[in-house]
């Protein structure tokens, strides 16, 4: 009867603890993995001369994502003009244009049709959005406009690295090749949907 007793008095502790709600600190048996010394973002700190907590990128440093070519990394050529295409080398080193290809949808409905939408026609959920809204100057822009499908490859990728008027950069969120592998993929859909030029009337021409 003793030990019914005590094992109920177990069971109601124990049952009384499961979804119950209390003011008092939880118990932590080892504080140093509870409480560690950190600094939050941006908050000033005393041991570098700026005081920073942030610390900038070390001057002269590359990540290492980051390609050692600086065309291939910025999508400017020698002469300060964009790229025009997506570099050979960087296709080759993926396996081909399919696979750079399958990256490249991959990553661009990830990051990019949520705006200018999975067929890049800029009526992405966002941009629906924001027209209901009243938001004109937020709504993507269209892919098979004729100005971005004559503009360089390499300016395309910029756009993707520093963004451009509300859109963010993503370079920190979007690796080099990956980016070059979108821009890759949105010439394709451009080209899935360019325009068919009418065939001349023969007849008229005689």
């Amino acid at each position: 009867m003793r030990a019914l007793l005590i094992t109920l008095a177990f069971v109601t502790l124990a049952t009384g603890c499961i979804a119950g709600e209390s003011g008092e600190p939880p118990v932590v048996g080892i504080r140093n993995m509870y409480n560690q010394p950190r600094y939050d973002t941006q908050e000033r700190q005393p041991f570098f001369a700026d005081q920073r907590s942030m610390r900038p990128q070390v001057e002269g440093t590359v990540s290492r994502e980051m390609s050692s070519s600086l065309t291939w990394a910025t999508g400017r050529a020698a002469d300060e003009g964009y790229l025009l295409e997506v570099p050979a080398k960087l296709i080759a080193s993926h396996g081909g244009s399919g696979p750079l290809l399958e990256r490249g949808r991959d990553r661009y409905e990830i990051f990019c049709a949520a705006c200018h939408s999975v067929s890049g026609d800029g009526k992405g959920m966002v941009s629906r959005r924001a027209a209901a809204l009243g938001a004109s100057g937020l709504i993507a822009p269209s892919f098979h406009d004729d100005r971005l499908r004559h503009i360089p490859d390499g300016q395309l990728f910029a756009t993707i690295t520093n963004g451009v008027r509300n859109m963010p950069s993503y370079a920190h969120n979007i690796p080099v090749d990956d980016r070059w592998a979108i821009v890759h993929y949105v010439r394709a859909l451009q080209l899935s949907q360019a325009p068919v030029a009418a065939p001349e009337n023969t007849e008229q021409s005689q």
